[in-house]
């Protein structure tokens, strides 16, 4: 067995182990469990846990296994979801005090895959109030901490799952992704982080945001670990009418499958401009050149509407935001103000009470772009900005197959350094929100380190639904380095 941790191990070397039978589910979650009462004080990625309930689930792996029923790789192993994906008889809160007393009464079509892969399903982890934010330090509950440096956010919205899975709360996490939530948390933490294509994953279970952005994917601390997860999830839905019906791959035999020819990466120039950190730059740049010797083929491309992105960006998801939140009125679920003394008062202080101001500030800003008189001049210009990026998106894979960038302008900021500037914390997501707009999937994997022992993650953009190319591309650098090795010292 690995001289690693167990908290430690990836899901690749957990599963080899249970498989082998020198390592049981009931080990293995209880290992978690210690390492989750040992550090979540300090990192506070859990929004809650059952740790009885995590234990019983292992038990009945374990007891599958004994008689030769394992039902995949995953059998038996802990993997924590982001408190937006339901979990039936658990807390839903969505970070939010308007949800803070919700339990869900029916699963995600994610869960119910975790559950028939054999997964142990582990706890709720924090997050940005509805997924609104790029840092964790608007959730309701608590800020997450960056496992790597305490006193840093871990990303967003999808923090705590990053954070989690970095400190070694969990093999495994899920998350999800509007405009860069799952991949930059990944990258500031130093783990992997996958955003599939839109429709390849059901939504049905997960709490909105912005519906026609919202996807759920992986986080795992290497391309292989990502891979496994994705097989579980992936696939089609008929409870989601935005899932798409394409044939699933084996994703994990398609890292290593032989390549036709070179890859051909594609560099966008106008990612390596301007408010890029020197370090980030010089990492992401180091990546260029380890695949350049490996053969591929770098060329540089151009997205020339990036410019405009993070506004349309906001825009469209604020307007979606404003239309998906109307339904927390304090009448039907969720918080309900105990001071109200008719029907209208009832929805203005319930979501008054229930909201935080990020959310309240994104609801306003989405009411007001679909306003009578204003609809055209923001929202419709907006979606037409859409299409114009994602044309460019397609116009540059004519030339390449993956086009590589860094995931976030920056390291891992101070916690509270952005807190009251909110469009400087909106520019942290400026190099993933693209991949948003135009439905494509897309990697996080870790590229270094700063001086300062931070995390770096690069970004790689495949074509939709070639997933199995992106990984394998992704897969290319992760096993030649060995970023995956390093961990917080916690």
């Amino acid at each position: 067995m690995s001289a690693t941790p167990l908290h430690y191990q990836t899901v690749a070397e957990l599963s080899a182990a249970l498989a082998a039978g020198s390592l049981t589910s009931v080990a293995l979650t209880e290992a978690v469990i210690a390492r989750t009462r040992a550090v979540e004080d300090r990192v506070q990625a859990f929004n809650s846990y059952d740790a009885e309930d995590a234990l019983a689930q292992a038990r009945a792996s374990d007891a599958r296994r004994a008689v030769g029923q394992a039902l995949g790789p995953l059998d038996g192993i802990p993997v924590g979801l982001k408190d937006v994906i339901a979990v039936k008889d658990q807390p839903l809160t969505a970070s939010s005090k308007m949800l803070a007393n919700f339990v869900s009464p029916y699963d995600a079509t994610v869960t119910t895959k975790l559950r028939e892969a054999g997964v142990v399903l582990w706890g709720r982890l924090n997050m940005d109030e509805f997924a609104m934010g790029s840092s964790t330090e608007n959730s309701a509950t608590k800020p997450t901490a960056n496992p790597y440096d305490l006193t840093r956010i871990p990303g967003g919205s999808s923090g705590g799952s990053a954070a989690a899975l970095a400190a070694g709360e969990a093999p495994a996490t899920l998350g999800s992704d509007t405009g860069g939530s799952i991949r930059q948390p990944a990258a500031l933490c130093g783990v992997v982080g996958l955003k599939p294509t839109y429709g390849l994953v059901s939504r049905y279970g997960l709490i909105a945001y912005a519906s026609s952005l919202d996807q759920i994917g992986p986080f795992g601390r290497t391309v292989e670990d990502v891979a496994i997860l994705l097989q579980a999830i992936a696939g089609h839905d008929e409870r989601d009418s935005t899932s798409f019906k394409t044939p699933i791959p084996d994703y994990r035999a398609a890292l290593s499958a032989p390549r036709g020819r070179p890859l051909r990466i594609g560099i966008p120039k106008e990612y390596f401009g301007e408010g890029l950190d020197p370090e980030v730059g010089a990492a992401v740049q180091s990546a260029i050149d380890f695949y350049k010797s490996q053969g591929a083929e770098v060329r540089e491309v151009s997205l020339p509407h990036t410019q405009y992105a993070l506004s349309a960006y906001y825009i469209i998801a604020t307007a979606e935001a404003s239309s998906n939140l109307a339904r927390y009125d304090g009448v039907r679920y969720g918080h309900r103000s105990a001071e109200a003394e008719n029907i209208l008062d009832l929805y203005f202080k319930s979501r008054a009470e229930g909201f935080g101001s990020e959310v309240k500030r994104r609801i306003i800003l989405g009411t007001y772009v679909l306003s009578s008189g204003y609809y055209d001049a923001y929202y419709g210009r907006a979606q037409k900005v859409r299409t114009l990026i994602r044309q460019d998106f397609i116009d540059a894979y004519r030339d390449v197959d993956v086009i590589l960038t860094p995931t976030s302008p920056t390291p891992a900021f101070k916690r509270g350094e952005k807190t009251e500037d909110p469009l400087a914390m909106y520019l942290a997501d400026i190099y993933t929100i693209g991949v948003n707009l135009a439905g494509l999937p897309a990697i996080s994997v870790p590229c270094g380190f700063t001086r300062s022992g931070l995390p770096i993650g690069l970004q790689l953009i495949g074509q939709p639904f070639s997933e199995a190319d992106l990984l394998s591309a992704a897969h290319l650098y992760d096993r030649a380095h060995d970023w995956a090795k390093r961990t917080p010292n916690l």
